[in-house]
Parts: structure tokens; sequence; C-alpha cells
């Protein structure tokens, strides 16, 4: 009986460093925004990966761009993988630049512009004008306060557009897309990549040779400087972490379609071991 005792004494002695080991790692706190599938997407799969394969307990914290940013440089976020550069989250990089580290970027060519299906003839907004009848005059735009909806109002001007810019919400916009794509009509949307619907449709770009839109920009995963010491194997596979259209947008889809965001994470993750494991080691 005392042989056994000390026997469980013994064991319990060994597994305790190892389950403090795991219980010691710190909780890692994620600043992402809700309202932008990119952001979900990319924010639910990093979340998964540093949780199940790293180890460290996760927090996803849902807040607006620029309480994100600042979070990050006061250190109540460890950091985001959601900073649009160079132009879009522009001023927040100029203002906290010295208090974040910008370890890699996540999500090459990001952009937003005019987007139509591939069958339309249109390859340029320039050729918008010769294609009045078959576009109808109009484009769909998205929320009429958004960045891309006073581009296009620039680009209206700046091209001499006879069109109207029709305001309506990212779901309205999606949904006359699909109504046209379904009857093979032509039509001229405000977006932006990534997004799901470059997954579901083909689509491209109207070119912009005035640069209305601006340059292509890329998605960063930017980190309070501290997470190098705090974490330095989380900030070792942030800046392994990257990945393709056709990855994010198969998560974004899959949200799109009904899926949870966790478990969209959860399945891509799992599909995806090889790539998985090159972020991680």
């Amino acid at each position: 009986m005392l042989k056994r005792h000390f026997l469980a004494l013994l064991l319990a002695g060994l597994a305790l460093p190892f389950c403090s080991q795991a219980a010691d790692k710190p909780t890692i706190k994620i600043g992402y925004v809700e309202g932008w599938s990119d952001s979900v997407a990319t924010t639910n799969v990093a979340a998964n990966i540093i949780r199940n394969k790293l180890g460290y307990p996760v927090e996803m914290v849902p807040v607006a761009a620029g309480i994100m940013w600042q979070g990050v440089a006061r250190g109540d976020l460890d950091a985001t993988l959601s900073a649009w550069l160079p132009t879009t989250h522009e001023a927040y990089y100029s203002q906290f630049k010295d208090k974040v580290v910008d370890v890699a970027v996540n999500y090459p060519g990001a952009r937003i512009g005019l987007i139509v299906p591939d069958y339309v003839p249109a390859h340029s907004i320039a050729d918008l004008n010769a294609n009045k009848a078959a576009f109808q005059g109009r484009i769909v735009g998205i929320d009429a306060g958004a960045g891309v909806m006073k581009k296009t109002e620039e680009a209206i001007k700046k091209y001499q557009l006879d069109y109207t810019l029709l305001p309506s919400s990212g779901t309205g916009m999606a949904a006359e897309l699909a109504r046209s794509i379904n009857s093979k009509k032509a039509i001229a949307v405000t977006g932006w990549i990534p997004h799901w619907m470059f997954a579901k449709w083909k689509l491209r770009f109207l070119d912009d040779p005035q640069k209305v839109y601006g340059e292509a920009e890329h998605v960063d995963s930017v980190v309070h400087p501290g997470l190098s010491t705090k974490a330095p194997e989380v900030v070792a596979f942030l800046k392994k972490f990257r990945w393709k259209p056709e990855e994010i947008g198969k998560v974004m889809l899959d949200v799109e379609n009904g899926a949870k965001p966790a478990a969209a994470a959860d399945g891509w993750v799992k599909a995806n071991p090889a790539k998985v494991n090159e972020w991680t080691h």
C-alpha cells in the first residue's frame, strides 16, 4: 500500500513540470476587425495554429481598426494580422510605428477598385463609356461612406464616366453581382481583394491607368515589441505565415456559406498539414 502511494506521488511529481510548462504559456491577444472577412479568416486560422500547434492560449479581440493599432502599440493586444499597408492604414502606421514591429506580409497583392465578371468586354475603367448600354450606365457600390466609394466618385470624374454610382452594402453588392453572373449580364461593382467572391466566381479588376485607386497593397502581421520575449515561437510563426488568394478565399467562402469562422479555420488547417508544418518549423 505504501509503495503504491509512494509511486503515485513520484509519478505526479514527474508529471508536474510538464503540466506547469503548458499552463505557464501566456495568453496571446490578437486584435481583428469583425466586419472584414479577410481579417476574420486570417485571424481564426492563425489563432487555431498558435493554440493547437504551438500550445498557447489565444484570445481574439474584435475592435475597430484605429483601436486595433492603438492596442498593439500599448501592449493591450499582442498582435494583429490585419494591417493594410502602405496606404489604407498609413495614418495609423505613421502614428504608432515606433511602438510596434511589422514582422511580415501575410497577404501580398491586396487592392481595391472596380471589379467585373471575366466575360465582359471592358478591360479598363476607360472602356466603360463605350460599353455604357451593356452596363446600364451604373456601378453597384457598397456603403456610401466607404473608402472604395469615395475613390469611385473620384474615378467617375477623372475618367469622365457617364455612370451613376449606386450605394448599397457589401451583401447587396454581392447579391447584384450574383444575379448578373447567373444571367451573363455585364456589371461593374466596387470591391477589393482578398474577398470570398474571388473564390466563388471568375472576376477581374478593371485596369486603372490613372491610378485613382492607388497601387496594390499588402496585409501585414504587426506585433507589440514585447511579444518576442513573451512568446518567441509565436513571432517565429508570424514571420513565416503568408498565404495565397485561393487559400484565404476558401476560408472566407466557407464562412459566407454559413460555416462558423472557427470551424472553417479548423477545417482548412486540418486539410493543409504541409503548409501549416512549413509555417511552424
